[in-house]
């Protein structure tokens, strides 16, 4: 068998894995939710990449705990890993021979000294196969209970429950598709167009939106591939697709006591093919007296279920504002970091607090959204093409900052964006006081965020900053879609990557003439204009620079 390769470098000697009782540990892995008093965890295995490992591991070190990490070939010399206690390999590229090997990663979890493991999110996070196996092994999984996780992790399951409790869902399946001619029958009946989802995640991934008949047979091959590709399971179920609607989710948070919490809403209309690119909170079609009516709706799905740790309700919000309940994403969210700055709340420290079996100290009266939290996602696709995917080798690289900022990637210059995981470079987000200044925080941001060597979603979220129906609030999840045709134009007129362009010729520049400023002279000449200012005022005169516009 397989075992994992530790990496040489280990700053702190791995102290011994915590043993549960066996008691526990069968309880654990039946589906009981965590203890309610247990010691405090030491040591966590990360099991995943990317910006969600670097965010966990620093929630660890904040919280005095050792973090160690799992990472494929692909991820070597990737920053979480040099920034682990210790590092295991899994397996090569593929997620399939790595982060989706159970095996491997609870091995590593031994060998680490490890007695808790953080799923992050994808990958195994939502697979109760995968919390029982870490259960069985003594080790502490934060998230929920592998019995909720079954009950409302599933999408098909989730559904079927929260009927049976009379809260609203969407016409749909109450059974995975066994075939394409059940999907036929349901279409028949619901009428088109239909959505296929996995059953076993959500992120986007395994969709598939089909008008008409014939559509069905290759809507069906593609789903079920794409949802064993992300998930390890190609089960998908069908729902009726509503038109004109927004997606709006609650972040919800309960404890191993009966006490749980909502903490408001997140808006992510803006999406594209069912990955969200814009996320914010709260939301502008939400009301305080509708937050409370959703968040009551959110904690009933909580209750229901027997969850613990932090999950998302999802739903989607008609017209005349009636909440259909559509999925729990049973882990922390891409987008939870838009409900971190208008509460203030840590949600990965949250997580780990409840596995370790604390209460939870918040209480719902005192859980408002102060100010207002954009998140955009920059992925490595070009909009100006389909937002084909961009894969290579990451050159210049600078992050924005400044008041109301933040930055969540793993990304350092030389970073290869690889074929093989999803595509994303950074989570932007910008707070503000209000929903104007955090868009304008947003859109400083995004003109300050430089990289070269890939093309980016930047130019796209630029348009959409600036577009008056965006800014007016006046967004579905169709929204992006219909905006694209007329926000193309603008990303050609503004040129992709143009400031990361100039750099990398003041660079050169700057290279080639390293040398020449020497002898009688050469001070004189040092005081004109640099190769900086240069290229910037070549890119200017080219029309190369972005341009900033309002609506």
């Amino acid at each position: 068998m397989k075992r994992p390769a530790p990496m040489r470098r280990r700053r702190h000697a791995a102290p011994a894995a915590r043993t549960i009782p066996a008691p526990r540990r069968r309880a654990l892995a039946r589906g009981a939710g965590p203890a309610a008093a247990r010691a405090p965890l030491r040591r966590v295995l990360i099991a995943n990449r990317g910006e969600i490992a670097l965010r966990v591991l620093r929630a660890c070190r904040e919280m005095g705990l050792s973090p160690v990490m799992v990472y494929s070939e692909a991820d070597r010399d990737s920053l979480p890993v040099r920034l682990a206690d210790a590092a295991y390999l899994v397996g090569p590229p593929p997620a399939s021979s790595s982060y989706l090997d159970v095996g491997a990663i609870l091995r590593a979890a031994r060998e680490g000294g490890a007695d808790a493991v953080h799923p992050g999110y994808g990958f195994l996070a939502e697979n109760p196969e995968f919390a029982e196996a870490v259960a069985g092994a003594g080790l502490v999984f934060i998230g929920p209970p592998p019995g909720a996780m079954r009950a409302l992790g599933d999408k098909v399951e989730a559904r079927r429950l929260m009927a049976e409790r009379g809260v609203p869902v969407i016409p749909g399946l109450t059974d995975r598709a066994a075939d394409a001619e059940t999907l036929r029958r349901f279409a028949r009946q619901a009428g088109y167009p239909i959505i296929l989802k996995a059953a076993a995640g959500g992120g986007g991934k395994g969709m598939r939106v089909v008008r008409r008949d014939q559509e069905i047979d290759p809507a069906l091959r593609a789903a079920r591939s794409e949802a064993k590709a992300s998930f390890g399971d190609d089960g998908v179920y069908a729902e009726k697709y509503l038109e004109g609607v927004r997606h709006v989710e609650v972040q919800v948070l309960a404890d191993a006591h009966g006490h749980a919490v909502h903490l408001g809403e997140r808006e992510c209309s803006v999406q594209r093919r069912h990955q969200k690119l814009i996320e914010e909170a709260p939301s502008t079609a939400i009301t305080s007296v509708a937050r409370r009516r959703m968040g009551d709706l959110a904690l009933r799905v909580v209750k229901a279920s027997g969850y613990v740790n932090a999950g998302t309700v999802e739903f989607l919000l008609d017209a005349g504002g009636k909440a259909y309940f559509m999925e729990v994403n049973a882990r922390l969210q891409v987008e939870h970091p838009v409900t971190e700055m208008v509460t203030g709340i840590d949600l990965v420290r949250a997580q780990i607090e409840i596995a370790q079996g604390d209460r939870l100290a918040l209480r719902q009266e005192a859980l408002e959204p102060r100010g207002w939290a954009i998140e955009c996602r920059i992925v490595a696709e070009d909009p100006e093409h389909s937002f084909r995917p961009s894969p290579g080798r990451i050159g210049l690289l600078r992050f924005p900052a400044g008041p109301g900022v933040r930055v969540d990637s793993a990304l350092q210059p030389g970073d290869t964006i690889s074929l093989h995981y999803d595509a994303l470079v950074a989570k932007l987000i910008a707070w503000g006081r209000d929903r104007g200044q955090a868009i304008a925080r947003m859109r400083r941001a995004l003109d300050e965020f430089l990289i070269s060597g890939i093309r980016t979603s930047i130019p796209f979220h630029r348009e959409v900053l600036a577009d008056a129906e965006f800014q007016a609030g006046r967004i579905d999840i169709g929204y992006a879609e219909r905006a694209l045709p007329r926000l193309a134009a603008a990303m050609r007129e503004a040129g992709p990557d143009a400031e990361a362009a100039a750099i990398a010729a003041a660079v050169a520049a700057a290279e080639e003439s390293a040398g020449a400023v020497t002898g009688p002279g050469a001070a004189a000449r040092a005081w004109g204009p640099g190769p900086w200012a240069l290229a910037g005022r070549r890119a200017l005169m080219e029309g190369r620079a972005p341009k900033h516009r309002t609506p």
